[in-house]
């Protein structure tokens, strides 16, 4: 039966295919005693055989979709899966203790965990915890019948349904099969929608029910154009999505004539449409869509896509890769952005109340200096092949800022010293992603060659609500005065001391957003590579003479979100009428 659920629009587009849940089964099990020994350890041996299958289709497909080295990791698993040491240990318990297959591989895999866990001089040993534990949760799903989703093995047309995409999951995503996705939870600045932007794929966040209401296989409309996802959507359902589909395609047609244009207003005024990236995979959007620079590259997803924590030789060469990809155009590129909800299992990083104002971004990095060098001594080389911006997140005060800046100097007199090059146009720069930072913008603004506006948090920041929980997204209103007043201040800090000022949050590419952001003078736009050309657009339309008073209207006379949204929106009605 067809069914409608409503979500967030995050991802412009339509799709329409089957569905593929991306939803962990339920793997709870009760501990039994066995009386035919016999038949238990090949029940144990037939999960062993099938897993070893699977792990190697996952393993080739991998190598094929994502390369060698992101197919290493499940090498590791098929050594563990052919260990005679843990697979002999889980025997031995089934005979010995006259027990369950299920209870044998839990508890024997708990004391091999616990064990390499335990050898904290060794980090390679350690990262063997995750695969043994990756290995047991497959083993465990084939005793009890269940299966195991991977986004990686995914080999045709789907929309992915999940309670909600980690950043890790969406990197796997193959756009040769995956034509949307869908979520019960998340917003449109959750990393997932991000993700689906930079991706190009259709996306529907926040619907709360998708993955209850909807079983694999099932056929599936997504609709990110206005956030609703239809259920086994009849034949007259989906001849209107095709023409909807037909119609935003023609229209991203015509914005795709502005590709090599310049970013002009109607009275000829420059401004710069920047991309955000997170890895050099996404050049290729970057390229097709013309931005003018790189405003952001989030290289925590090189973290994050790594079974460890990446060299300094792979960051070099990965940041070189986007800033040689740019022809000369500026690169913007932010050290990690770990914690809040960005993890790596290869670091236990301790639990926190609230990660979110916790230790993330600049503060891990300040706590771990090591990395942090690393990192910056693989920017600071990479610097010699093209402009580079380095940009530090979360500053909150002037001492974070002056401490990241000197191990920043430290790390390039040591090159320097050593012979190896340095970019001699290089900029240091930081975001405004705290209010504290945005009221004090006129002394950072002192310390920094740029700032760069993140409105995702610094609109959950100041609005007291997490840009990831449905309940409160009624209060993620970039249109606030209170956070246009933040905007403004920071734009005007910036450029009463010389500086320029870019803003790589979502907002950037808002249509209600960006006329008030152009009259507030923002030099820089950077957003989803799929957002420019729209932007583009929409940028020729507007005369800066018309939209001169829309700044301080939107911040000094308008008193709700909602004021602004209809003062913009005729504003447009008169300038395109």
């Amino acid at each position: 039966m067809t069914k409608t659920l409503k979500g967030i629009a995050a991802s412009d587009g339509i799709a329409v295919a089957p569905a593929y849940l991306l939803v962990e089964p339920d793997l709870s099990y009760s501990k039994t005693n066995v009386s035919d020994v016999e038949s238990e350890l090949a029940r144990y041996h037939e999960a062993i055989k099938v897993s070893t299958a699977e792990v190697e289709k996952i393993r080739d497909s991998a190598k094929t979709s994502l390369g060698e080295e992101e197919a290493q990791v499940f090498e590791a698993h098929l050594m563990i899966l052919n260990d005679p040491e843990f697979t002999g240990a889980i025997e031995t318990e089934i005979k010995e203790q006259k027990i369950n297959s299920e209870a044998a591989l839990d508890e024997t895999s708990q004391k091999f965990i616990t064990i390499f866990e335990g050898m904290t001089d060794n980090e390679y040993m350690q990262q063997r915890a995750a695969d043994v534990r990756d290995v047991s949760k497959r083993i465990m799903a084939h005793l009890l019948g269940k299966e195991l989703p991977n986004p990686a093995t995914i080999d045709h047309e789907v929309v992915v349904v999940a309670h909600d995409l980690t950043p890790s999951d969406t990197a796997q995503l193959n756009k040769n099969f995956v034509k949307g996705f869908v979520t019960d939870i998340g917003g449109r600045t959750a990393h997932s929608a991000i993700m689906a932007r930079s991706l190009e794929l259709p996306a529907v966040v926040g619907t709360e029910s998708i993955t209850a209401d909807v079983e694999n296989g099932q056929n599936i409309a997504v609709d990110g154009l206005n956030g609703d996802v239809v259920i086994e959507p009849d034949a007259d359902q989906i001849a209107t999505y095709q023409q909807k589909s037909e119609a935003f395609l023609a229209q991203k047609a015509e914005w795709e004539k502005l590709k090599n244009e310049p970013s002009v207003t109607a009275d000829n005024k420059k401004f710069i449409i920047a991309a955000n990236i997170g890895t050099p995979n996404d050049m290729q959007g970057v390229n097709d869509n013309g931005a003018e620079a790189i405003g952001l590259y989030r290289t925590e997803f090189l973290y994050m896509d790594s079974k460890n924590f990446p060299t300094e030789e792979e960051q070099f060469e990965a940041y070189k890769e986007v800033i040689e990809g740019m022809n000369g155009k500026q690169v913007i590129i932010r050290t990690m952005d770990i914690g809040g909800d960005k993890h790596l299992d290869y670091w236990d990083l301790p639990e926190e109340m609230n990660p979110f104002l916790g230790v993330r971004a600049i503060r891990l990095s300040l706590q771990n200096e090591e990395i942090f060098r690393t990192q910056l001594r693989a920017l600071l080389r990479a610097s010699a092949y093209g402009k580079l911006g380095i940009m530090f997140p979360m500053i909150g005060t002037l001492g974070e800022l002056r401490k990241a800046k000197s191990i920043l100097a430290t790390e390039k007199d040591k090159l320097t010293a050593a012979g190896v090059k340095v970019g001699s146009d290089l900029q240091v720069g930081m975001m405004i992603e705290i209010p504290a930072a945005a009221v004090m913008a006129d002394q950072f603004a002192k310390e920094v060659d740029f700032f760069s506006i993140g409105t995702n948090d610094l609109i959950q920041y100041s609005m007291a609500a997490d840009r990831g929980n449905d309940n409160v997204s009624y209060l993620y209103q970039p249109a606030n005065p209170a956070v246009l007043r933040l905007i403004k201040h920071t734009i005007d800090a910036a450029h009463e001391n010389n500086i320029w000022c870019g803003m790589c949050g979502e907002a950037a590419g808002d249509n209600i957003m960006f006329p008030i952001l152009l009259s507030m003078g923002l030099d820089e736009y950077s957003m989803s590579a799929t957002s420019i050309l729209r932007i583009r657009s929409l940028m020729k339309k507007l005369n800066t003479e018309d939209i001169k008073d829309l700044a301080n209207q939107a911040c000094f006379v308008s008193e709700t979100a909602e004021d602004n949204e209809k003062l913009v929106n005729d504003l447009m009605s008169k300038l395109t009428n």
